[in-house]
């Protein structure tokens, strides 16, 4: 029998606290940070100033540390878990069918009390194997439990000790062809567990039984059903960042270092030239020009540190001003990045690039604050995360972090900021864009409390470039597509796309993007000739967001052009429009780039 492993990337992105998950002979629930055991001699950490800050601000907490999930051991030659988990759900199927008398199939449901030895013990004697029941219920603050299965098909009848059963009326499965039944003659389809209004699960009595055993707090919101393996149970709560050095941050120190020299009664430039006459001081600001050393001067007088700036705008900053590249260039460190002259991938097409650069080396730090069910809960378009998301904990005390490194490479494409705002003044574009906008409205209409924003257009554009991008490279470079990623920057005269590959292990840098950058001029063609036709056209060309239209947040995407795995995609394969990047069949003219000739 295989052993229940699982990666530590597994543990942060996928299977973290909370998760139900499937082994090879049982179904359980992952518990929570205060059943995960260390050697308390030898507790391993992850480094990443900025991102802990960020998270101590989400969670409330003055301290917070990192940790990678802790390793299964071998000690005295016996594999010992590091990671608890408990037997979730209680409630199990009979793995022995009978047929009634209309033809239906049905198969004793029984409780975990009922068991001997892990089997069901039938009158005759005979042991029968069992399985957990597929079914139970949840509350969108990420509580779970048991569904009552008696109150469910009895109602409010009264008690009733006779055996229940799950029937299957017919071959399809769903949910209006399942039925408990029990003995006493009362049934009830499971496709009224699934009608919020009917209210037939009752209300959630806030259970967490990945804390351990019986902990709850108080709820009261009404249950929904969920299936076990469903892909609404369980959406971690992740944020990550990319270990580039903060520039700004750079400045603040030596500006704090000096600041009760003489740097507190700087409010002007002619007081900054009067202070870089102290000896000590002009060797201090020795190198930065007036401007930066203004700008940071206001940000330490209104206490701003890099905590405040949004995750990406610091590292659009080092991407940006990454230097040209020489011959004599070793990648070391954990970031590294050179920019790729312009004589190598200069082309008509390129003409709204400003910077391409090779990542040759970069290392990011993914960790898991939390999670939800039934509605994911991501960072937004600047990678940070929203304070007022109703996040289910991942411990009773959240001194320290699920957190994995991931090292890599990639490439990045700095876009002209006033090619892109001469696009937004476009009239076809302004058009396009109360389209999806209003098609935004829809959907906040459906998800009521979220926290979701519209992005915009240049998000829209160059989210739907990277996925264009990212098919083409992955053509070529050695991964395969489902392992790359993307990055978008998309604030105010800042707009950019990082694709890159990060790995736990060495997949993640085999050299392959940093080649592909080289000859980014071909791929980006390849790119855009292929974001003009999509095999699907004209219906997909055609698409708009409208009412009764359950794409509320697509332009002109579908499976056959633009969406990807959603491991690659920032934003779970929403917010595309290729309408936006090239023209297509349907000729809005609200394409940024011209057609490729």
């Amino acid at each position: 029998m295989s052993k229940p492993q699982l990666r530590s990337s597994q543990v942060v992105t996928t299977f973290g606290p909370g998760a139900m998950v499937d082994l090879p002979d049982a179904s359980v629930i992952v518990a929570g940070l205060d059943n995960w055991h260390y050697d308390v001699n030898q507790i391993p950490l992850i480094q990443e100033p900025r991102l802990v800050e960020k998270l101590k601000r989400i969670i409330g907490v003055p301290t917070l540390t990192l940790r990678p999930p802790p390793p299964a051991s071998d000690r005295n030659f016996k594999f010992q878990p590091s990671v608890t988990v408990w037997r979730f759900p209680e409630w199990f199927i009979v793995q022995e069918t009978q047929v009634t008398k209309q033809g239906f199939r049905r198969r004793r449901l029984v409780h975990l009390n009922s068991l001997d030895g892990g089997k069901y013990r039938d009158v005759d004697g005979k042991k029968y194997s069992v399985v957990p029941v597929r079914f139970v219920r949840a509350c969108k603050k990420g509580h779970v439990g048991d569904i009552d299965w008696k109150p469910f098909v009895h109602g409010t009848s009264g008690p009733c000790s006779r055996d229940l059963w799950m029937e299957e009326r017919g071959t399809t499965g769903d949910l209006d062809q399942i039925w408990v039944v029990c003995d006493c003659g009362a049934q009830r389809a499971m496709s009224q567990a699934a009608r919020m209004e009917l209210r037939a699960l009752g209300s959630c009595n806030g259970l967490r039984p990945w804390l351990g055993p019986g902990t709850k707090e108080a709820c009261g919101e009404p249950n929904r059903l969920l299936i076990r393996s469903a892909s609404n149970a369980y959406f971690p709560q992740l944020m990550s960042v990319i270990s580039i050095p903060d520039l700004q941050s750079a400045v603040d120190e030596i500006v704090k270092s000096a600041w009760d020299a003489g740097l507190s009664i700087v409010d002007s430039p002619e007081k900054l030239a009067m202070v870089r006459q102290i000896p000590n001081l002009a060797v201090k600001l020795q190198g930065l020009d007036d401007a930066t050393v203004l700008a940071s001067i206001a940000r330490v007088r209104q206490g701003s540190s890099g905590a405040d700036r949004p995750v990406k705008e610091v590292e659009f900053e080092a991407l940006s001003a990454a230097q040209d590249e020489l011959g004599s260039d070793t990648p070391d460190g954990d970031f590294f990045a050179r920019a790729l002259p312009k004589t190598q991938w200069n082309a008509p097409w390129m003409s709204s690039i400003e910077r391409i650069v090779l990542v040759h080396r970069l290392r990011e730090v993914v960790a898991q604050v939390g999670f939800t069910r039934f509605e994911a809960a991501g960072p937004d378009i600047q990678g940070d995360l929203s304070l007022d998301v109703k996040r289910a904990p991942l411990a009773l005390d959240s001194s320290w972090l699920p957190a994995v490194e991931n090292r890599g490479e990639g490439i990045f494409l700095q876009i002209r900021a006033e090619v892109v705002a001469a696009w937004l003044q476009r009239p076809a574009v302004q058009q396009r864009g109360v389209q999806l906008a209003e098609g935004f409205q829809r959907w906040k209409a459906e998800h009521e409390g979220s926290s979701r924003e519209f992005p915009g257009l240049p998000y829209y554009m160059l989210h739907s470039l990277a996925h264009l991008l990212l098919t083409a490279i992955s053509l070529e470079c050695g991964y395969p597509a489902s392992s790359l990623r993307e990055r978008i920057f998309a604030a105010p005269d800042c707009y950019g796309i990082l694709i890159y590959t990060g790995s736990s292990d060495a997949e993640g840098t085999l050299g392959g993007l940093v080649v592909a950058a080289r000859d980014i001029r071909r791929h980006m063609r390849r790119a855009l000739e292929s974001g003009a036709l999509c095999s699907n056209d004209p219906v997909c060309a055609n698409h708009a967001p409208a009412r009764h239209d359950h794409q509320h947040l697509h332009g002109s995407a579908c499976h056959g052009c633009l969406l990807t795995a959603e491991t690659s995609c920032e934003q779970r394969n929403e917010f595309l429009d290729r309408a936006l990047v090239v023209p297509t069949v349907e000729a809005l003219g609200a394409e940024f780039f011209a057609p490729v000739t």
